[in-house]
């Protein structure tokens, strides 16, 4: 069966989500990113902040200059997940097939023919259901889906057909193709080459000579060739979470709590998907961008999240290096599958009780549709506490009792 493939991507995710959810900021300038007075960057910002100049991974600090009046907001990623999780739901509801690009992007396949159609229900769905504004690109591969997606920005819906590439295609940059960065541009402009369709009038060798093996797949972009399938079941050989902070860290706890929450999320993620795994890394970035990752393997396969956090801390404690941190990530890996996890003859009792408040947590999870169980300690940290004993202030290390928030 053929089918026409479809780029959905949601326009200024964060920003129209945070619009959304408070009308004061509707038709102003809103960026959602780190704190000026310190090194944070642009995550997403507003069609309204894009009107002076401001764009993603762009400092702060230069962003406020060129729009002194924008509303900053550090943002809320577990309430951008749970977004995401709603939208997918309604793409799939359409789908034939259905590939995952990012939180905010997806490529959905649907009947050929019915592609025009389907991304007019589904932008319409988005709309009414959830008050979002979505771009969907219509093509028969996800090249021209994902240029003709570009076209259509912001909030509308574009078709871009083999039998259009010459007349839309080929003006464009050689930029525009997926794959041409800074470096494979400026040896493509070195050679003369600038256009698509200069791209396009150069011999496969001739390209390959120029860039390797890349240099072939570009000369079939350029004629709107596209053969890649869509991504729907991919083996999945490790579960990570990560998160940038919109400020550099330099209190240990912090860094800690976040640590719990990332490990309720991979430990989440493993459970849902019937995985174990045998190895935890942990993951560090500091305030100069050097990187590290610390790993420990295990005698038994595990997924519950308080395992997952107690080795991902013993690893910040033993590796954390000199603050500040500006990323903190942890991945599970070495994974396996339907795992016989004996837990009554095999484990204590504590090991018991943190599979059954794992579980308990995802089928509140799953009932409420976002997180709704935490360790204490990361919501009193979320709150400015300490625990206190014997008098002296003591930070939390999220293993405490857990906390039901509210529904």
């Amino acid at each position: 069966m053929e089918y026409d493939i479809l780029l959905c991507d949601l326009d200024a995710f964060f920003a129209s989500v945070e619009q959304r959810d408070n009308p004061e900021l509707r038709d102003k300038p809103v960026i959602v990113g780190g704190r000026p007075e310190h090194r944070g960057v642009v995550s997403t910002c507003s069609y309204q902040a894009r009107a002076f100049g401001v764009r993603s991974a762009m400092p702060m600090s230069q962003a406020m200059r060129l729009c002194p009046q924008a509303v900053v907001l550090a943002g809320d990623m577990r309430k951008y997940q749970e977004v995401s999780r709603q939208v997918t739901k309604i793409y799939a509801h359409y789908a034939c097939a259905l590939e995952i690009v990012s939180i905010d992007e997806a490529y959905v396949a649907v009947p050929r023919g019915l592609g025009q159609e389907m991304g007019c229900l589904i932008r319409s769905r988005v709309r009414n259901e959830l008050q979002l504004p979505v771009s969907v690109g219509v093509s028969v591969n996800k090249l021209l889906a994902k240029i003709a997606c570009g076209l259509a920005k912001p909030d509308g819906i574009r078709c871009l057909l083999p039998g259009q590439v010459e007349e839309v295609l080929w003006p464009m940059p050689v930029e525009t193709l997926p794959g041409v960065g800074p470096n494979t541009a400026k040896r493509l402009h070195d050679a003369g080459i600038r256009t698509i369709s200069q791209l396009a009038q150069c011999s496969p060798d001739h390209l390959q000579a120029k860039l390797g093996k890349f240099g072939p797949v570009l000369y079939m972009y350029a004629h709107g060739i596209d053969e890649r399938p869509l991504e729907t079941e991919r083996e999945v050989k490790s579960v990570s979470e990560e998160i940038t902070f919109p400020e550099d860290k330099h209190d240990p706890a912090e860094v800690i709590a976040t640590l719990a929450l990332l490990s309720e999320e991979v430990g989440f993620r493993l459970r849902k998907h019937g995985l174990w795994a045998k190895t935890v890394t942990l993951k560090l970035r500091f305030s100069d961008f050097s990187t590290i990752t610390r790993s420990k393997t295990l005698s038994e396969p595990v997924n519950t999240d308080s395992t997952i956090y107690h080795v991902a801390r013993q690893l910040f404690v033993e590796h954390k290096g000199r603050p500040p941190w500006r990323l903190a990530g942890v991945q599970a890996s070495n994974l396996v599958r339907d795992h016989l996890n004996q837990l009554n003859m095999l484990h204590g009792p504590d090991e018991v009780r943190e599979e059954r408040i794992s579980r308990a947590a995802d089928e509140l999870r799953k009932k409420y549709g976002r997180p709704v169980l935490h360790r204490a300690g990361t919501v009193l940290l979320a709150k400015g506490e300490r625990f206190v004993s014997g008098g002296k202030s003591k930070k939390p290390d999220g293993l405490s009792p857990c906390h039901v928030k509210p529904s």
